[in-house]
């Protein structure tokens, strides 16, 4: 049934669509850019040593460039031969403008009047999008512009779960964020802006865009996952949230305000989950935690869309079918086809151990800084000065020199002890 869903009337294929510039240009570039993956992996592995490090490095500048030219070239386009209302362009701008400003400020300077002005002045833009695009429900522009009335949209319940999914969310990020280190700092500022950049980037090369909203990209939502998997769930899903906004300029299907938080940025927040195992050392191999993580994003996105697709589009669900199966059938039909294929290309990146190194160098960086600090005081008081050894971290590859037998690997934090019989560096038993 949600194949039937991809192939109704509405759904468009892009890859083999011409029709508008807009459509022309996409389909060029979806091919253009998987000749680019297909070109990077065949000289990425046909390279060695420091040449394929250089390779990795001048790539990585390569593709932030493509995504910003692709991102610009693509909202042009669409506001173009779409257009938005006015009454709802305005205060997302202004929003987002808002937002980019914070980020800034923050980077130059993190004290508590700024955290606070920063704070204050985003609310108050989000909450001003919020009343404009309740008046736009109120006069019945959106309503008209959606082909609905008042009484196909369920107005009680699409508040009462926004309000309880977004509690939801919040104690989500805090509980399961709890061992992240706090506050951005100029790194994870900067991380999240290029992979914001990259992920809306690919959201224009779109496999199928769905008649009523949702799209099946290519791998879009990779870079959003690889931050929360490198700076954490709390940050993941900030960073989700801004992207969320960015995505109702693209994907422009607002009829209701409390529709608008569960389509965008509570939907996209859920994208933040997806580094929620990258510290789950029980799960051996790092593929395997970040498919599971990849997979609780998605069901979590794909949760927001349900509840939306009850209350606010139910009125499309052909004549017999209930509303529910038909909101089931149609948002999963996108949703996890679309995280499939994250999942995919994510496996195959994570299977590079110099960017399983980079990642474990990242997290260990993010965590708290208690767990080292009880590891090295624990260390200390049971291991006597020595003479130095070199030690090769068995996690993340790291060499390093320290004294005594037993010592503590200074990027993942993992306690090693030599075994100075055969030489070889092994994990130390801990309590951790």
């Amino acid at each position: 049934m949600s194949l039937t869903l991809l192939n109704a009337d509405g759904a468009e294929w892009y890859p083999i669509l011409f029709d508008t510039p807009s459509n022309i240009v996409r389909s060029v570039a979806i091919w253009l850019t998987l000749a680019l993956i297909v070109a990077f992996v065949a000289v990425f592995f046909a390279l060695k040593g420091d040449a394929r490090r250089k390779f990795g490095r001048i790539s990585l500048f390569v593709a932030i460039a493509y995504a910003c030219v692709l991102g610009v070239l693509f909202l042009s386009l669409s506001f173009a031969e779409d257009g938005i209302v006015t009454l709802l362009f305005v205060p997302l701008l202004v929003l987002l403008v808002v937002l980019a400003a914070s980020g800034i400020a923050l980077c130059l300077r993190r004290d508590k009047a700024v955290v606070i002005a920063a704070a204050c002045l985003s609310g108050a833009a989000l909450i001003a999008v919020l009343v404009c695009i309740g008046v736009n429900y109120a006069s019945g522009a959106s309503l008209d512009a959606n082909w609905l009335t008042g009484e196909d949209v369920n107005t009680v319940a699409l508040y009462v779960f926004a309000a309880v999914l977004v509690a939801v969310m919040i104690a989500l990020a805090f509980i399961l964020g709890r061992h992240d280190r706090k506050g951005f700092d100029t790194r994870a500022i900067t991380f999240a802006a290029v992979c914001i950049a990259m992920s809306f980037a690919l959201s224009y090369l779109k496999v199928v865009e769905m008649p009523y909203g949702g799209s099946i990209t290519v791998a879009s939502l990779l870079p959003l996952m690889i931050y929360s998997y490198m700076f954490g769930v709390r940050k993941g899903v900030f960073a989700g949230m801004i992207y969320g906004i960015l995505q109702a300029f693209q994907d422009t299907y607002i009829l209701h305000p409390a529709q608008f938080l569960l389509d965008y940025p509570i939907a996209f927040s859920a994208i933040g989950l997806a580094g929620v195992f990258a510290q789950t050392k029980a799960l051996r191999f790092p593929q395997v935690r970040f498919a599971l993580g990849a997979i609780v994003a998605g069901f979590g996105r794909f949760v927001m869309h349900f509840i939306s697709g009850i209350f606010a589009f139910g009125a499309f669900a052909p004549e017999g079918q209930p509303v529910v199966v038909y909101s089931l059938l149609y948002n999963l039909g996108y949703v996890f086809t679309d995280i499939a294929i994250v999942v995919v290309v994510g496996v195959l990146v994570f299977s590079s151990k110099a960017f399983i190194r980079e990642m474990d160098r990242a997290i260990a960086r993010n965590r708290t800084a208690a767990p080292a600090a009880a590891i090295a005081a624990e260390t200390a008081a049971t291991v006597a000065p020595a003479e130095e050894h070199v030690f090769t971290c068995p996690d993340c590859g790291a060499k390093f020199k320290a004294e005594g037998n037993v010592a503590s690997c200074p990027y993942c934090n993992r306690p090693i002890e030599e075994n100075t019989k055969s030489g070889i560096a092994a994990p130390a038993s801990d309590k951790r």
